[in-house]
Formats: structure tokens, C-alpha cells, sequence
């Protein structure tokens, strides 16, 4: 194997041992590779395809779908990436049939991944376990480089594309930026000047993507608003709900009203409870531990089952294989599955109910509150106040601190910038990254609290949209003459995104740790320091005084 699309990669360069740092197995790595490489000759033929007035939303979301299950931390099991493979195969060759017969023409020499075949699943092992699909291939180290950006960013992008398809909401848009971008990658006469555009106008596309997502997130639920969110718990049997889809608590929900079931949320579904669509239910009691990398323990004391609905999983431990409950692209053998839902119907949890109504009441971690729901309709109400805090020098400024957490020591050095940066300073942030300062007493600024919590990864959009505002509210010729300075973590694909994102709406000198991908070659690193002011971490006490003068 070799993988290094996450921050936790061996030596900051790859993994390519007996297993990965996430835990996957060389195997499911080859496996996603492969299925990826098939998605880009279904991109190549869609593509084709579409010149012919031709456009398949079920095999672009199959694409979508595929691209998020090989995102970290969210499939595990090789017999489910064989059987994807083996279907991705067949969408292809009948999206390249459908354009063939719509009289389309196929000029050579046509990309490997328009043609490779196989049709069975020792067929596609084989290949697998060759290497087809990987990147190391790849002589060109900046080619290489720009590709695996690209790929991070797209990745990101199915993510929230996915959770948006849930709630109603697709974009043909994004689905045809997809299947090109896709091709371009399966296509080896691709410049590397087009590869460098191509990873501008993911960025571009990823504003869209998390713009549908927000949308589709408010406009089913409506728009975040400050809450107080409790962590104790209170004596019941519960079920534990990780990861980042909405839609999947929603049914959770409503299928445990009135049976004595709390549900508590985990890492990345705590800003489930800043939506007041949720405040009808009163079996959503509270959060319940940390981080997404403390899971193992977490789901040792909630004694309940668990369900994960999105990414952030961590290989369970075996004694608690039976109650770690997955759905959607999530899987890992041994594991229970919870199938997609009907059309126009609610996914079926009976088993979790059922294994709930047996377990132990979960043990008390904690017994206090965390306060979020920072979002841009409720920043945008405290804008008067935000105003006239920064006019006054109240306010000095907003520390942008979004992003991911994870499992590594050097982690510490974001609860560091957050009890050292001075009491006039504002923590903006969303993904988990918060939960490194979040439970942190650092006061408010005359009843603006210093950590402004927006949500979830995808809402880093709300904190781009904040400073968007800031910026016409204070006319500033440049997002970047305002007093906001960014200290990114990264761990995931998401996370990529994310910061691609922030550089087509023209953020520069954002800091980024607590290591720069290690993916990005000398010269594509050189490219982002140069022309956006892209720089790693360094101290806390080098850090924090150059944040606070701007630099």
C-alpha cells in the first residue's frame, strides 16, 4: 500500500507498512485506489457522454459516493470496495455504450481507466494488489503532488455533496465538475498547468458544494442559533450518534420519541443541537465525550450502541464490534449495517432501539456545557455588537481556528494558541478542532463569548461568509486588510477542501498544521507559499504574537 492523503501519515510522507496509521489494511488501500481509478473512466466517458446532450445522476452519485467512501476514516472492508469496483466497472461500460449509441466516437489512445476491465472479484483483487489505480507511478513528483490536491479536494466535496443529496438537494453542476475533473486526472496528457487551474477551480466549486449543503442543512432545519448543550447524561440507556449527516439523526430521532432512549451526539454531530428543528425532541439529551480519535474509549463508557454516520471511524475494538452500528458509505467488517433509506421513507434503527433498551446506561464523563450555534445568520444578528466591540479595541481580533483534530501530541499547540492569545481576541471555528479549546473557561468580550462555535467542517463556509461581511460592513478594499488571521488544522480530505476553498475567495497568510501535506511536493509547496502566504506552525510563543500583529 501506499496512502498519504491524511495529516497522520507515516513520517509525513506515506503509509506503506502492514497497515495504515487510520488502521485500513494494505489491501482496502490497493482496493480504494482502484475503485477511484474505474470512477475515472466513468468521469472520462460521462464527460464524452455529455457533449452528446447525455447526463446519469444515479452513476454521478454512485461517483460521489464512491469518492466519499474512500475519504479517511470511513470504510474498512475490502469485500465492500471489490463489489464497488466490479459496479463501477459496469456503470462505466454502460455510460460509454449510451454515448457510443447516441453516435459518439472513441479517438485513441484512450486513458487506462476508460478501458481496464475485469468480471470477477478475483479479477479485480488481482489488480488491486498490482497497484493499478496508485500513484507512485507517477515520475513527475509536482504532477503527483497537484493530483493528489485535486483528488483531497474532490473528496471533501463528495462528502458534502452527500449529505446535501440526503435532505433533497443536488446540483447537476457539481456532479458535471466532478465527472471533468475525474477525467482530467484519468487523462495522462493533462499539463500540469491545467492540473494547477484544475486545483483553483476545485476550490471554486467547493464554495458551491458547501453553499448546497448549508442551504439544504437550514432550509430543512433551519439556521443555527446560539445553545447552551449539556455533557453529563442522566441515568437512561442511549444511543450514541457520530459522524456528520443530519438527515440520519433526524430519523433517529423520530423513531425513538416517547421510549425511554436518549440519544447523545458525538465529535462532529455536536452542532446537531445548535438546529431548532431539534428542540422538539427531548430524548436528544446532551454530547457525549470528545474528539472523534477518543471514540474507543467513549464508546467503552456509553455501554449503548452506536452509529456511525458518516467518517471519523476508528477500528472497534472487538468487544464492541456488535454495537458499533454503521450506515451509508461508513463500513467496517463485523460491524452491523443499517441499509439506505426508501424513497420517501426513514432508514430502519429497530436494531439499535432494540440493543439500546438492553444496555447499561452510559457512564458520566463529564457534567458541564458547551456553548455554540455561531453560525452566519447568528453572527450576522450580533453584527452591531461585533462592530462596535472592534471600533471600540474591545475586540483586536478574530483568530480563525476551523478545521480538524486528531490523536497526535503537536495537537496540543491549539489549546496553547487558545489560552495565550489575549483576552481581546476572538476564536472563530467549526469541524473538531474546537474540541481542543471548546471546554475552556476563556470569558466573553462584553458578552461576545471568545470562542465563536459555527459547527461542522462544512460550516468553515459560515466563517468565510462572516469575514465576506466584515468586509463590506467596515469597506476594506481586501478580505485580508481585516483583523482575521488563520491557524488551520488539518487532518482529512475535508479539511482540503476546505482550505482550497479559502483561497478562491481570496483568503492569503493562512497558517497550516500541524504539518503541511505530505503530499505536496518542493514545487507545488512553493507555489502556495508564494502566491497565497501559505506557512506551517511553528511555536505558541512565536505564533501568537505574530497573529495578533497580522503577520
Amino acid at each position: 500500500m501506499f496512502c498519504d492523503q491524511c495529516q497522520e501519515t507515516m513520517r509525513n510522507k506515506g503509509c506503506d507498512a502492514a497497515k495504515g496509521v487510520c488502521g485500513k489494511s494494505p489491501e482496502v488501500s490497493d482496493l480504494q485506489d482502484l475503485v477511484t481509478y474505474v470512477c475515472e473512466g466513468i468521469g472520462f466517458w460521462a464527460t464524452k457522454a455529455l457533449e452528446k446532450g447525455l447526463y446519469d445522476e444515479d452513476t454521478a452519485f454512485f461517483v460521489d459516493r464512491m469518492l466519499f467512501a474512500t475519504i479517511t476514516n470511513a470504510n474498512f472492508s475490502a469485500r465492500e470496495f471489490t463489489a464497488w469496483t466490479l459496479e463501477a466497472l459496469r456503470r462505466r461500460d454502460a455510460v460509454k455504450a449510451a454515448y457510443l449509441a447516441a453516435g459518439g466516437r472513441a479517438i485513441g489512445p484512450l486513458p487506462g481507466a476508460a478501458t481496464w476491465s475485469a468480471t470477477t472479484e478475483a479479477a479485480v483483487q488481482d489488480a488491486a494488489a498490482s497497484g493499478l489505480g496508485g500513484r507512485l507511478a507517477i515520475l513527475d513528483e509536482d504532477r503527483r503532488s497537484l493530483e493528489a490536491l485535486v483528488l483531497g479536494g474532490l473528496k471533501g466535496m463528495a462528502a458534502y455533496i452527500e449529505h446535501a443529496y440526503a435532505l433533497g438537494k443536488s446540483s447537476k453542476d457539481l456532479f458535471v465538475f466532478i465527472h471533468r475533473a475525474m477525467a482530467a486526472l484519468a487523462d495522462p496528457a493533462t499539463t500540469n498547468a491545467a492540473l494547477l487551474a484544475l486545483v483553483l477551480e476545485t476550490g471554486k466549486e467547493g464554495v458551491n458544494a458547501m453553499a448546497l449543503l448549508d442551504g439544504a442543512n437550514t432550509g430543512t432545519y433551519g439556521s443555527p442559533r446560539v445553545t447552551t448543550v449539556k455533557t453529563g447524561t442522566r441515568g437512561r440507556p442511549g444511543i450514541l450518534v457520530s459522524g456528520h449527516d443530519l438527515r440520519d439523526l433526524h430519523d433517529l430521532l423520530e423513531q425513538t420519541k416517547g421510549t425511554g432512549i436518549d440519544i447523545y451526539t458525538h465529535g462532529e454531530m455536536l452542532p446537531a443541537h445548535y438546529y431548532p428543528y431539534f428542540e422538539k425532541y427531548d430524548n436528544l439529551y446532551g454530547n457525549y465525550g470528545g474528539s472523534w480519535w477518543t471514540q474507543k474509549d467513549d464508546i467503552a463508557s456509553f455501554h449503548g450502541p452506536v452509529l456511525f454516520t458518516s467518517n471519523c471511524l476508528v477500528p472497534p475494538r472487538k468487544e464492541d464490534l456488535a454495537r458499533v452500528f454503521t450506515t451509508g458509505v461508513v463500513g467496517f467488517d463485523g460491524c452491523p449495517h443499517i441499509g439506505d433509506r426508501p424513497e420517501n421513507g426513514m432508514k430502519d434503527f429497530s436494531a439499535l432501539i432494540a440493543l439500546a433498551k438492553v444496555s447499561k446506561a452510559p457512564d458520566q464523563l463529564e457534567d458541564g456545557t458547551i456553548v455554540g450555534g455561531f453560525a452566519h445568520d447568528q453572527v450576522f444578528a450580533l453584527a452591531d455588537k461585533v462592530v462596535a466591540a472592534v471600533k471600540s479595541g474591545a475586540i483586536k481580533r478574530f483568530v480563525v481556528m476551523a478545521g480538524c483534530d486528531a490523536r497526535q501530541p503537536s495537537r496540543n499547540y491549539y489549546t496553547g494558541v487558545a489560552q495565550a492569545l489575549p483576552q481581546d481576541a476572538v476564536i472563530l471555528t467549526a469541524g473538531c478542532a474546537k474540541y481542543r479549546y471548546n471546554k475552556l473557561p476563556l470569558g466573553d468580550i462584553g458578552g461576545i463569548p471568545r470562542v465563536l462555535d459555527a459547527g461542522q467542517c462544512n460550516d468553515s463556509y459560515s466563517l468565510a461568509l462572516v469575514a465576506l461581511k466584515l468586509k463590506e460592513i467596515f469597506g476594506a478594499a481586501d478580505v485580508n486588510d481585516l483583523p482575521i488571521s488563520f491557524d488551520i488544522a488539518w487532518y482529512e480530505q475535508k479539511a482540503v477542501l476546505v482550505l482550497l476553498a479559502l483561497l478562491h475567495l481570496g483568503f492569503k497568510n493562512l497558517r497550516l498544521g500541524p504539518t503541511l501535506p505530505g503530499f505536496l511536493s518542493p514545487g507545488v509547496a512553493k507555489i502556495l507559499v508564494e502566491t497565497f502566504g501559505i506557512k506551517g506552525i511553528t511555536t505558541v510563543e512565536e505564533d501568537v504574537p505574530a497573529m495578533m500583529a497580522g503577520r
